[in-house]
């Protein structure tokens, strides 16, 4: 486990006992529901909004796998990663960004040329499942 990983994981427990002073709960009260009740995003929700709307707002740098595949494929609109063996590289935010964008729902991204409305329904999206890992938001 890497040192932003340990960070992040100390930031996030401080963030479930904000929230649960907020809301005067018990400490052994899961925060999921009340992240959903506040309208807060978890903090690898917030992760996963803000690589997103930056894909979104630059979506022009990233290549889509149809300017690749000359053939009618499934996933056409979806950005093409690029081949990364050494797994630092795939941990970037350049290519952590095309694998989230690539797991929105399709009508997230239909809104990504309107920066507001694509935030707005990630947002809600985000807010829906609350998620608390990268892995939970991929899966």
């Amino acid at each position: 486990m890497g040192v932003t990983q340990l960070v992040s994981d100390e930031v996030f427990k401080l963030q479930k006992r904000a929230i649960r002073i907020i809301t005067n709960s018990y400490s052994s009260t899961s925060c999921r529901n009340l992240f959903k009740e506040q309208n807060i995003l978890p903090l690898q929700s917030q992760y996963v909004l803000s690589l997103a709307v930056y894909v979104a707002k630059n979506i022009d740098d990233f290549t889509i796998n149809s300017d690749i595949h000359s053939i009618n494929i499934r996933h056409k609109s979806s950005l093409y990663p690029p081949l990364l063996r050494l797994t630092k590289y795939q941990k970037e935010n350049y290519y952590a960004g095309i694998k989230i964008y690539n797991c929105l729902p399709p009508k997230i991204k239909e809104l990504s040329g309107k920066i507001k409305h694509f935030k707005r329904s990630l947002k809600k999206f985000l807010l829906h499942g609350s998620f608390y890992t990268m892995e939970e938001f991929l899966d």
